[in-house]
């Protein structure tokens, strides 16, 4: 399951960071050249400026994971 956003600043990789902590199911970032685990901060800053796909296995729950990605956003 997938979703793109575009990862504005500092503050949203925060969110992001804090909402995939929280998340009871891997979460993982993804561009053309890297695929980052959410939860890792320091990797995530490599993301500003860039959209990247938001990633988790097919099993999560679409709706839970929309709402996830919506607040990521």
């Amino acid at each position: 399951m997938t979703k793109v956003i575009e990862i504005k600043d500092k503050a949203q990789v925060e969110r992001i960071n804090e909402l995939a902590s929280k998340a009871p199911y891997e979460v993982w970032l993804s561009t053309d050249t890297v695929m980052l685990d959410a939860r890792s901060l320091l990797g995530l800053f490599a993301l500003v400026g860039q959209k990247a796909h938001v990633v988790a296995e097919d099993n999560v729950d679409a709706r839970q994971f929309s709402k996830l990605v919506e607040k990521m956003a």
